[in-house]
């Protein structure tokens, strides 16, 4: 073991060779690695009063700077467990910094079993940190990759199911008061219920809706993301958010008929568009909080000219009742879709009823493990799921957590 470990820390030598130039780039590479691993090093853990988090691996790295950590955590008494950290860009501007307080206060306000758990708020380096529940389990959007590989859509009562359960979550969120404020209806609409914000659990088939970083409220004194700032993947937001017009908690309720739509099918409700879009003539500079997997213009310009008829097209093969419940969730006029988050997780359920009376959080873990299988056996096509997943992969300790 000491023979090994001597051999391990031993620097290995350049190659035999190699021309100076080449050596020159390998020490260069070998320079970074080191500087790369001292990096690591200095995050490898922090506190939180009692609490100690330990480094793990980096989960994903979005496009605006955002980072979403591993940690392993221990308590003085000995009780570990794993949990999310998601490390923050530092706003330079104070009402910056202080809007994103108030997102994480938010955010602690939310206590549901279909949403993931903000813990703390840490400010380490320099850098903004959030600690979130864990949930050991893929993505939504791995799962909706690897569907695509296989050039089938995700099963009807698994997609209707987490659906049901994202639903739920975002009823809650949307009703929840202000005991504070006698009772006033904070009026939260989470504005990037996408696949990425979505997890279901390995063991026990449980769904978390995570990241209300970009949730708006209503609640008085808030600061709110400037109009033409747009926050969250903005491949599915509703025409509303997009074009910076009125909007409520049946945004909500068109994003995740977007989610519903593509788990059913294995298709965007956009994605048969093949001729040119003209650019946006709204006349608006709108940003983007991270770049959109399309020209910010052209998605504008899609939205503006979005009717019944894309749903229908997109739709097309699925059984009546669960195409007459897109129909109604993608509606472009607001009013015209569910009232509320509740009355669509309702058809949900009924849907679900009908196809798979039985069907709950074993057959969705089952589901999910015959999903990592398929994907497994993709790999030499892509890599359909994000790193930690695969058997093999993961490390003694993650597994045994």
């Amino acid at each position: 073991m000491s023979d090994r470990k001597h051999e391990e820390e031993t620097p290995a030598a350049p190659e035999e060779g190699l021309s100076p130039e080449a050596r020159r780039e390998l020490a260069e590479v070998l320079e970074g690695m080191e500087r790369l691993s001292r990096l690591i090093q200095q995050r490898e853990s922090f506190r939180a009063g009692p609490v100690t988090f330990k480094f793990l691996r980096v989960l994903e790295e979005r496009k605006n700077g955002v980072q979403l950590l591993l940690f392993e955590r221990s308590l003085p008494r000995g009780m570990a467990g794993h949990v999310v950290v998601k490390r923050l860009q530092s706003p330079r501007r104070s009402e910056l910094r202080q809007r994103l307080k108030e997102e994480v206060q938010l955010a602690f306000r939310l206590h549901h079993p279909a949403i993931a758990q903000v813990h703390h708020f840490k400010v380490f380096g320099g850098s903004p940190y959030v600690v979130m529940e864990y949930v050991a389990g893929p993505l939504l959007e791995s799962l909706l990759s690897t569907a695509a590989l296989r050039r089938q859509p995700l099963p009807a009562p698994f997609a209707l199911y987490v659906a049901a359960e994202v639903a739920d979550a975002l009823d809650y969120a949307h009703t929840l008061t202000d005991r504070e404020d006698g009772g006033r209806p904070l009026g939260i609409i989470h504005r990037d219920v996408s696949p990425r914000n979505i997890r279901v659990g390995r063991r026990c088939g449980e769904v978390k809706l995570t990241d209300f970083g970009a949730a708006y409220s209503k609640r008085v004194g808030r600061l709110e993301t400037p109009e033409l700032l747009k926050k969250g993947d903005l491949l599915y937001a509703s025409p509303e958010y997009l074009l910076g017009l009125p909007m409520d908690a049946r945004s909500d309720v068109f994003s995740l008929g977007l989610v519903l739509l593509e788990a059913l099918t294995s298709h965007h409700l956009f994605d048969g568009e093949q001729e040119e879009v003209s650019a946006s003539s709204s006349g608006r500079e709108v940003r983007a909080d991270e770049a959109p997997p399309l020209p910010l213009e052209r998605m504008l310009a899609r939205v503006e000219r979005y009717g019944p008829e894309d749903v229908e097209r997109a739709a097309a093969g699925l059984p009546e009742g669960l195409a007459a419940l897109l129909r109604k969730a993608l509606q472009r006029d607001p009013a015209r879709r569910h009232a509320t988050v509740g009355e669509l997780r309702r058809e949900l359920l009924a849907q679900l009823a009908a196809l798979a009376p039985s069907y709950g959080r074993k057959d969705a873990a089952e589901e999910v493990e015959r999903l990592i299988r398929d994907a497994s056996a993709l790999r030499d096509v892509g890599e359909p799921v994000e790193g930690g997943l695969y058997p093999e992969l993961l490390d003694s300790d993650e597994a045994e957590g």
